[in-house]
């Protein structure tokens, strides 16, 4: 038995992105419908073999449908959503709007499944900020083990993280330097191109970012209120893939070689970690892969019962499309199984 999916937003990165990944994991699927907005109408995107011509998101009418993906950004979920949800289908969303909210899961598969549970209050479940999905499933075996009391990560973020016009914008100042033509700025506050800018979101009263304060409370929500943790959010000229240097302190004795163990053997995680020229993971390597990668694991010997990681994954997969896709699958198994 199949599933009838709506994807909202299917002609962006991640849209497009959640209808590769369906397709590659032959995802139970009856019908799909593609849906963005009404500019946009008529256009064509793939769905495996498949050809999908774009609907308006502004008049379908979402009766019938199981599940709707939604990765076409917070005013669009705070708009139509809710509308999808009552009328009868679960909706999975890519934006930050309904993150934090008490009555909506926000669910990493590997690290809190349990928590779909509760996906019935608004049949509404929240898909995490790129950033924090590969960091939880990193921490999350560690904690089971030896329980993370603080967490100091800085983030190094592709620029797809951002959207098509960004990932534009890239390449056109990358061009331009070469021929020397003006630079450009439109998406960011600065120059891209051979530059990194520490500043992702909007700034808060405290200093920080708002992607920064993301990865703070989702991180709590997810795995452990009692965590403490610190971000500094950096967008770099990368096309596809986030990375991050992770320092973490843990309540308990936690060895390096122990640490490895617990990844290697821990769902969604990949260690390559030799102590070698390459022997570590970078984004070229991860674009287009499912995994979070795991490298450079050691002690940070500033803290008792310190670690230190570099912690790298697709952001268009598991940081968004993947991750959401992942939740589908789980609210399958658990909660929405169709009788043969």
């Amino acid at each position: 038995m199949g599933y009838r999916l709506a994807i909202v937003g299917a002609t962006g990165l991640v849209g497009q992105e959640m209808l590769n990944i369906l397709a590659e994991r032959d995802f139970p699927v009856t019908e799909i419908v593609a849906l963005a907005s009404r500019k946009s109408l008529g256009q064509e995107v793939s769905f495996g073999e498949k050809t999908l011509k774009v609907k308006a998101l502004d008049d379908f009418d979402f009766k019938g449908t199981d599940i709707a993906l939604f990765a076409a950004g917070g005013d669009v979920s705070k708009t139509y959503a809710p509308l999808a949800a009552k009328a009868g289908a679960v909706v999975i969303d890519n934006s930050s709007y309904y993150r934090m909210d008490p009555d909506v899961p926000l669910v990493v598969p590997e690290v809190n499944a349990d928590a779909l549970a509760g996906y019935s209050k608004k049949n509404i479940i929240a898909n995490p900020n790129c950033s924090t999905a590969q960091l939880v499933v990193a921490l999350k075996p560690l904690h089971d083990v030896a329980k993370i009391r603080r967490v100091v990560v800085s983030t190094y973020q592709a620029v797809s993280g951002a959207g098509n016009e960004a990932s534009d914008e890239l390449f056109r100042q990358t061009r331009a330097i070469f021929v020397n033509d003006p630079i450009e700025t439109d998406k960011f506050t600065k120059q891209i191109a051979f530059n990194v800018i520490p500043h992702i979101d909007i700034f808060l009263e405290d200093g920080s970012t708002k992607e920064e304060w993301k990865m703070t409370v989702e991180t709590k929500k997810i795995l452990d209120p009692d965590i403490e943790l610190v971000a500094t959010c950096v967008r770099v000229p990368v096309f596809v893939g986030h990375s991050e240097a992770v320092f973490v302190e843990f309540e308990n004795d936690i060895t390096p070689g122990s640490a490895r163990k617990i990844l290697r053997e821990a769902p969604g995680c990949l260690v390559i970690d030799k102590r070698e020229d390459g022997g570590y993971v970078t984004p070229a390597e991860c674009a287009g892969e499912f995994a979070t990668y795991i490298s450079r694991i050691r002690r940070d010997s500033t803290v008792k019962n310190g670690l230190s990681l570099w912690v790298v994954s697709d952001n268009l997969r598991k940081g968004a499309a993947l991750n959401a896709v992942q939740i589908a699958e789980s609210l399958i198994a658990r909660h929405l199984k169709k009788d043969a």
